[in-house]
């Protein structure tokens, strides 16, 4: 059978890795992704979008293994580290929860372990709940804002680690992040979840941020899946179901993810595609069917509309809608097309898995 979609991953790890992969400061055996293409005024670091880089790299590698993509994924890793100057971490708990899960992942994808790091990243995030708004972890150190963007990355890794370890303290962690979600950020309208709450400093909620965005959807599906593996309560299954069902009725435009745009806004698509792929390979039927449809659908979609420049295809943060090659638009930006190589990663995995 002709792998299609894996060959287009490939294709689109290339063009990244040739448009956007740069040494840190010429520093011999680091690399990062440049944060726009072609480059222009200096626009910082994005620790994040490096750390989906540096995802997408590990999802490649479970692709199609290589000793020089797993050179590479070295090569990033002292990268994030370097450039980061202070440390491992910096003061956004969904930043470091992203770090924290793509490090756990070269550990069996790559056999590149950094255990210490890992735990020192699960550490911040365990220290990082309170029971103002009701409990959750912050988005940041010092502020007043509780979302769903640190909680549902910080579940995904803490169940991984329970997994792991076979200690329940954090998989009671976990499931208490995405109750806490549930039951103060969910819409019942439609069944999706809202952004985030702004407390007071007693504690209590000021205002709820009631925008719903497709990153916030997956990342509470991939969460609810990694706990549905514990087995036990059937609420979790359930609870990815309904999410699965609410983002194809209300956040797709005929069975496509819709985009949000350049910025951060371009990896909000990919990575919801990413746990809807995850969800069609361990779910049950129907959810895993349906699942699969928006993976495959919204890949296709991608892939359609690309346009070709230098070095490869160049994708846009609107999948329904074709990419603009001229260079003045967000497909400049390194998330829009890591957003898109991962979709594609997403749908070679649907597709060996079928």
């Amino acid at each position: 059978m002709t792998k299609l979609f894996a060959a287009r991953a490939g294709v689109a790890e290339r063009a990244v890795r040739s448009r956007h992969l740069r040494r840190v400061w010429g520093i011999p055996h680091t690399a990062l992704g440049a944060v726009a293409w072609p480059s222009g005024p200096r626009r910082g670091f994005h620790y994040w979008w490096q750390a989906h880089l540096l995802d997408c790299l590990l999802d490649a590698q479970l692709r199609a293994p290589s000793a020089d993509r797993k050179a590479l994924v070295r090569r990033v890793i002292r990268g994030i580290r370097v450039r980061n100057v202070v440390g491992w971490t910096n003061r956004y708990y969904d930043d470091v929860a992203w770090l924290g899960l793509a490090l756990l992942r070269a550990q069996y994808g790559a056999r590149i372990a950094k255990p210490h790091v890992v735990e020192l990243i699960a550490r911040r995030l365990r220290s990082a709940w309170t029971e103002h708004g009701g409990g959750g972890i912050w988005w940041r150190t010092d502020d007043d804002f509780k979302n769903v963007p640190a909680n549902g990355p910080a579940a995904i890794l803490l169940a991984r680690l329970a997994l792991e370890s076979g200690d329940g303290t954090d998989l009671g962690r976990a499931k208490s992040m995405v109750d806490w979600i549930e039951e103060h950020l969910l819409d019942p309208d439609t069944g999706l979840l809202f952004d985030g709450l702004h407390v007071h400093p007693d504690g209590s909620v000021r205002e709820v941020e009631r925008t719903l965005f497709t990153y916030c959807q997956g990342v509470v599906l991939g969460a609810c899946v990694e706990i549905d593996q514990f087995g036990g309560r059937r609420i979790w299954g359930d609870r990815a179901a309904r999410i699965i069902e609410a983002v194809d009725e209300h956040l797709t435009v005929d069975g496509v993810v819709r985009g949000c745009g350049g910025g951060d806004g371009g990896l909000f698509g990919g990575i919801l595609v990413r746990y809807l792929a995850l969800a069609a390979v361990r779910l049950a039927r129907p959810a895993a069917r349906r699942a699969a449809d928006l993976v495959l659908r919204s890949a296709e979609a991608l892939w359609d509309n690309r346009s070709m420049v230098v070095s490869g295809p160049l994708f846009g943060p609107e999948w329904t809608v074709p990419a603009d090659s001229s260079g003045g638009g967000a497909e400049r930006d390194l998330s829009v097309q890591l957003g898109a190589w991962m979709a594609l990663e997403a749908a070679a995995l649907v597709e060996r898995n079928s």
